[in-house]
């Protein structure tokens, strides 16, 4: 094979590289230089991926996991004709334009994850590899393979430091996931230098502990980088992890190899000498080879021959099965048209029992009658009431397995929950204890960016939740979760709002939403609102109105619980009978909020005394109650200890809080 024109490609990535860094002033043109030519032949001679067809169902997937080299994909995406215009290149990092400093999905077609955080690309495309093996067991036949695609991935040594990676490369090779690549960008330099100061381990032998295939070559021989990859294609027993030995911001005459290239531009004198080296118009700014140009145009009609025979496959397929083409499309539509059918678990005033086990019955009649809904928690499915009985696991032996045993790998848990929600065709839910919500919120953080509809339960909401101690009872952490932005936390307070919070989470598709889940057994209570399952959507309905309202209409204060404090409020308003109390909940702070005023002040009227009641520290609830002196909250770290004995112990009880109702204003 003659390789001019793929090294005309590459070339031209170098080029456009280093004058997009020095025109936006900053940048990382490294790594883009570096892997220039493992970015050429991807685009060029190894993904099946059509620019006109850029959401095709069948797409390689590619994930630059190392996101800080954003400008090698957009290149790449420039050069194979995705629709992303020269002038955008022009304006990398710029307000606006389609070339951020990081590459963000749904916002730069062809991107197909948010990267940045390192490892979180890599983790995140074992879902889509996850993904792609589920629907191929759903809908493959012998003769129709309708899904048969590679996730590829881009990772550097920053990657493969950082934890999450190593968690989600583990679960990958237990689950044989082998229709994952991943070329390890080995060029021995990290931002403080070289790697030899932090990072002498061996990878490729950890990643064969894990259960990869290893292969080796060089990022700059095409023979290797093609050679190797053929090889993993053929054995899809497990995964593989190519390293390519790199030179960091190679091509950049003086400075390649050196860890300043990584993160800075190389300033003009090196560009002039870079492009008298290449060959390129020293005076002639983003400039591409012609060859390069030439070559992806003549690629372009491989592209579309590939999509064209497999959109025959296809529609020969959905012919034979018309059932299969069907449920495929509901598949790919989250499966909404699934919901209908469900039978839900029904509770009356007076039952009782934990949110928990609410949400468990509830996620069992999901999935007996929703195929796509899938996912699992991090070995903890007992406690979180996630275990589906007669549901089999997922597993290389046994690929249409509904239930994913992530692990104790929380972070890889929640990454790979977003992957299977980017790669599309399924809905997924993960859980754990919200305590350890700290573990997952970078990739729930991500979650949010992306507005991807993930599914987060979280059970063991508070200090009831006991003698497990301090360690164990969240006090800060639904504070934490409530400020990312987009992401709905749901805290119901009785069985029928958790049957509801599920509804809610399920009809949710603009991001991801947190189910808090209660330990200890609540009440259903009667409600005061007849469209209290309507209100609960707009994140707070009246579950107890005052007896004797004042002339104006008005109680004469009004009690905001969350979850389990609800019932505390119900409590401690019996004992201040000389008051008019409203009670209200308030399963999201932020859905409230965010309506508009009229609503907001039919439930709590300017003028009014607001006291509120949640097991955990106060921040936030400035916005709703009348005074800081009137947050009823626990801002100290728990103790081990039945739970009801921990909550006196710290002085958090329905007496206290009436005793605040009374004393206060």
């Amino acid at each position: 094979m003659d390789y001019s024109k793929l090294r005309a490609a590459a070339n031209s990535i170098r080029l456009l590289t280093v004058d997009a860094v020095e025109t936006s002033t900053t940048g990382h043109p490294g790594m883009a230089l570096g892997f220039a030519d493992v970015g050429a032949a991807l685009y060029g001679e190894i993904l099946n991926h059509y620019n006109k067809k850029p959401d095709w169902i069948n797409r390689d997937r590619f994930v630059l996991s190392a996101g800080h080299g954003a400008m090698l994909q957009y290149c790449l995406l420039h050069l194979a004709g995705f629709g992303l215009d020269k002038k955008e290149l022009m304006r990398f990092r710029r307000i606006g334009s389609k070339t951020p400093g990081h590459p963000e999905y749904g916002h730069t077609v062809g991107v197909e994850t948010t990267t940045g955080p390192l490892g979180a690309g890599f983790a995140t495309a074992v879902g889509m590899a996850v993904a792609e093996k589920k629907l191929a067991s759903r809908f493959n036949t012998a003769e129709y393979p309708v899904i048969d695609h590679f996730t590829y991935v881009v990772a550097g040594d920053g990657c493969l430091m950082e934890g999450l990676s190593g968690e989600a490369a583990s679960l990958a090779g237990h689950l044989k996931l082998g229709k994952l690549i991943v070329y390890y960008d080995s060029n021995e330099i990290s931002i403080e230098g070289s790697t030899d100061i932090t990072f002498t381990e061996d990878v490729c032998a950890r990643f064969r502990s894990y259960g990869w295939q290893t292969l080796e070559g060089s990022a700059h021989d095409f023979d290797d980088i093609l050679s190797r990859t053929k090889e993993a294609r053929e054995d899809t027993s497990c995964p593989t992890l190519i390293k390519l030995n790199s030179i960091i911001g190679k091509g950049a005459p003086t400075m390649q190899g050196n860890h300043k290239v990584h993160g800075a531009p190389v300033g003009r004198e090196e560009i002039l000498a870079m492009k008298k080296s290449l060959g390129a118009p020293e005076h002639e700014d983003f400039y591409v080879f012609p060859e390069a140009i030439d070559y992806f145009s003549q690629k372009e009609g491989l592209w579309r021959k590939n999509y064209e025979k497999w959109e025959a496959l296809f529609d020969d397929w959905g012919k034979a099965h018309p059932d299969w083409m069907e449920e495929l499309e509901a598949f790919l539509d989250y499966g909404h048209e699934f919901y209908s059918q469900v039978q839900l678990p029904h509770y009356l005033v007076g039952d009782f029992a934990s949110t928990r086990d609410v949400s468990g019955k509830v996620l069992q009649a999901y999935v007996k009658t929703v195929p796509n809904l899938i996912g699992g928690s991090a070995d903890l499915g007992p406690t979180t009431k996630t275990e589906l009985p007669g549901a089999s696991d997922f597993s290389h032996e046994n690929p249409g397995g509904r239930v994913i045993r992530f692990g104790v790998r929380e972070h890889a848990m929640a990454s790979i929950a977003n992957g299977i929600t980017l790669h599309r065709g399924f809905r997924v839910y993960t859980g754990t204890l919200l305590q350890f919500a700290d573990y997952m919120r970078p990739a729930i953080r991500l979650s949010a960016l992306m507005k991807l509809p993930v599914i987060y339960i979280l059970t063991h909401d508070s200090i009831y939740m006991g003698g497990d101690g301090p360690t164990h009872q969240p006090v800060e952490h639904l504070a934490a979760l409530r400020v990312i932005p987009g992401l709905r936390v749901l805290r119901p307070g009785d069985p029928q709002e958790a049957v509801e919070a599920w509804k809610m989470a399920i009809e949710n598709l603009s991001g991801p939403t947190v189910l808090s889940f209660s330990r200890q057994n609540l009440e259903v209570y009667s409600k005061h609102d007849s469209s209290w399952g309507e209100n609960l959507r707009r994140g707070a309905y009246i579950v107890k109105e005052a007896e004797d309202l004042a002339t104006d209409g008005k109680p004469e204060c009004i009690l905001v619980g969350s979850g389990s404090e609800v019932g505390l409020c119900l409590k401690a308003a019996s004992l201040v009978p000389e008051k008019r109390i409203r009670i209200i909940s308030m399963i999201s702070r932020e859905l409230y909020l965010s309506q508009e005023k009229e609503f907001r002040s039919s439930m709590i009227p300017e003028g009014v005394g607001v006291y509120t009641a949640e097991a955990g520290v106060k921040c936030g609830w400035e916005a709703i109650a009348s005074g800081r002196e009137n947050i009823f909250s626990i801002d100290r770290f728990g103790a081990s200890g039945p739970g009801d004995e921990v909550a006196r112990h710290l002085g958090f009880t329905a007496e206290a809080f009436a005793e605040l109702i009374k004393t206060g204003t």
